[in-house]
Parts: structure tokens; sequence; C-alpha cells
């Protein structure tokens, strides 16, 4: 006799990942119920790209991999069948156009994360497709068989094939708590550990002073301790903060920092376009034209104000010199600070603020073909609940739909 089941497979949760996986099933035949704990989908959509959605990464896939920062050859087959044009493709079906910006970064061209939010519900209005509000509490076994989830308020959703698609534990106010790895423990699974990336850096030198200053066309160089090839060097904006440093530049950097922070360090260089000659030529060319100053006082043409006394004190120049009095060797000191000014990550900024979260669901125990795990037959992982992340670019969505679409169609 053959057992019957309510719903051919229950995805739990409604985010990226989620939606995507629930509307491909439900073209291909599939009845589904969508579990999600919010009373709207996607809702962390919301508050991607700053309220702007950056939703791929015109890229192709060979190209896409390079910004994986773990497990991207897991991604390889995925990636390839379902890549970032497939994304815009399907976006642009369900109604949104878009656009692409500096760094092949996609948005929607009305600048609204809601457009895409409200894409994905489209998508996920299908006959086959059953939208339910409630936490999934626990997966369900008879028999050593997967047959569905239990809610937390105790209501058995029954099927053959559970998709989790949680997220992570970013932003856990848009329902992201780490719901999912509880889940995949349960049917014995290897979570490796979750932490914070894409996040902000605090450091041990406070520049509270100059919090708030965005620092354009500044290069950051990561490296580990002991090494002399940075980890990590990119050209382009940062932000200074209260307790550290924030902004693209050093959300990336934070994605290539494995283990301890206190195994790393950080220089800025201020002026990328000038090398050291130059800069000490420019150097010379201001200080003629103000002898007399003290020298914490002839730097406001060359670097913005809020900076200068850090500057000035990482130089080992002594604010009061007047500048007639600076030496050959003071000013040699001054150009290194500029362009290579140290700072100490003390530790990354909580997983709460992060924009993704690294760890999850480890993908060696996961097909990549078809997100199934290779533990329990029937069960399936999509999106950030995965040990997969990216650098900042539309990278990280990217994976959600990868993932998910993968997800959707095995199922």
């Amino acid at each position: 006799m053959t057992e019957r089941f309510d719903y051919d497979a229950v995805i739990v949760g409604a985010g990226a990942a989620g939606c995507v996986a629930a509307g491909y099933a439900a073209q291909n035949g599939r009845r589904v119920l969508l579990l999600e704990r919010n009373k709207r989908p996607a809702r962390k959509i919301l508050v991607t790209g700053k309220g702007r959605c950056n939703v791929t990464n015109e890229c192709e896939p060979e190209e896409f991999l390079r910004h994986v920062r773990r497990n991207p050859r897991f991604l390889y087959g995925a990636i390839n069948r379902f890549a970032p044009k497939n994304t815009m493709a399907l976006f642009e079906k369900l109604g949104v156009r878009l656009k692409t910006e500096r760094g092949r970064r996609v948005f929607p061209e009305s600048d609204r994360a809601m457009d895409i939010a409200d894409a994905l519900q489209i998508f996920i209005k299908h006959k086959n497709v059953t939208p339910e509000e409630g936490r999934a509490e626990k997966l369900m076994f008879e028999d050593g068989a997967l047959v569905g989830v239990l809610t937390e308020d105790g209501r058995f959703f029954r099927a053959p094939k559970v998709v989790i698609a949680t997220g992570g534990m970013s932003y856990p106010l848009t329902g992201s708590s780490g719901d999912g790895y509880k889940l995949a423990r349960q049917a014995g699974h290897t979570v490796v550990e979750p932490r914070p990336s894409l996040v902000g850096i605090s450091t041990k030198e406070k520049l509270s002073g100059a919090a708030g200053l965005s620092l354009k066309n500044v290069t950051v160089r990561l490296y580990k301790n002991g090494k002399k090839k940075p980890v990590y060097e990119e050209l382009g904006e940062m932000l200074i903060t209260h307790e550290g440093v924030s902004g693209p530049l050093v959300l990336t950097a934070s994605t290539y920092m494995d283990g301890s922070v206190s195994d790393y360090h950080m220089e800025l260089d201020l002026k990328p376009g000038l090398s050291e000659q130059e800069l000490d030529a420019r150097i010379l060319r201001d200080f003629s034209e103000k002898l007399n100053r003290d020298f914490t006082n002839s730097l406001d043409e060359l670097l913005p104000r809020s900076f200068v006394p850090y500057v000035v004190s990482a130089s080992g120049i002594a604010p009061e010199t007047k500048v007639n009095s600076v030496t050959k060797e003071q000013r040699a000191a001054l150009v290194k600070t500029i362009k290579a000014f140290e700072l100490t990550p003390a530790a990354l900024d909580p997983i709460e603020t992060a924009i993704i979260t690294a760890g999850g669901v480890s993908v060696k125990e996961v097909d990549p073909k078809t997100m199934e795990s290779k533990l329990v037959s029937g069960l399936y992982f999509a999106g950030e609940v995965l040990d997969l992340d990216a650098e900042t670019g539309g990278y990280n969505l990217q994976i959600a739909f990868t993932t998910g679409h993968s997800a959707g169609m095995a199922i």
C-alpha cells in the first residue's frame, strides 16, 4: 500500500532560496507547503543593498566562482545550470526592470528592494504552493524515513521531502536566527561553526573622532601576521566607525579572516595614486607654503581634516613641531604612515549586524547536483544555511537563487 502524503514537499523558509525552490517545484507539478515564520515572505530581501537589493552580479559562472570565499567547487554545476543571467531573466519575466552598475552589480531600476520581494511573492503564487505561517521545530521520521515537519505549536505537515532554507544567523529580526542548524543536527548533519561575514571590524586603534568619515579611493591591505603578501588587497571605499572600520572594502576583507582576528593586521594606503616619491614631493610642496605652521595644521589639504590627528600621532612627529623643522627622516616616516596606516583588528562586529553568515551545514554531506542530504533521503538544503559565502557584490543572493533552483528542480 502506498502511503499518502499531504504534500510532495515542505520548504522551511520563504526567503530568496525558499521562494525560488517553491516556485520551480510548483511549476513542475509538485504540491509544496511553504512554511515561513514571518507574516510575509522574503523579508530579509528588504534590507539588502541598503534597501536597494543587489540582486546578482552580471558575470559568467567561471568569474562568479572566483568571488565565492568558501567551497566554490561545490557550486560549479549548480551555477552553470542557474547562472546570474538566469536570475536576471527570471526577475525581468516577473516584471522587474534591472540595471547594472559599477562592479557588474545588478539592481532593480527602481532602486527598491520591495520590487524584488514582491516579484518573489508573484513567483510563489501558484496553485501548487500553499503558504503557511509557522516555525519549524522538528523533522519527523517514521521507521527511519523522513515524513515531514512538526511546528513549535504542534502542527504536523506531512511530506516525503523537506527543504531547509532558513538562512543563517545575521539580521535575526528578519527571521534568520539559526533554526536550520538545529534541524540539520537532528538529521545528523555537521554544522560548521557559524560566524559573521561581510561585517565591520572593531580595531584596537580607536578613531572615534573621525567616525562617519567615508574614505574614498583608498586601498585596504589585509595581512596574516608573519606573511609579507596580503591575503586581500583592494582599492575602493571604506567607513570609519566609533569602534573601528566598515564599508565595502572592510566588509569584503572580513570574509578573508579565517580563524582568530588576532592573527591579522591591516594597512590603509590613503594615497594609492601616488608613489612614495610623488607623495614626498607633494608634502614638500605643501610644507613650502606653511613653513611657520605647527605640523598638525599642515595636512588639511592632503587628508580629511578629522583623520589628520591620527596620521600625526602614527607618524611619531610631535604635533607642535614647526613645519620648517621637520627633518627628511620625519618626512619619510610621514610618507610611510600615509601609505601604510596600520590598524589592528580586535574583533568582528556581532553576527547580528553581519550581511551574511559564514559557516553552516557542511557541503561535504550534501549532493552538489540536487542539494539533497547524503545522510537522509528526501532532505535538502538551500541558501545561507549551507557553508557557502562570497564577497559583497550580489554573489550571496545569487548563491541563494542557485541552490534554491537546484533543490526545487530536484524535488
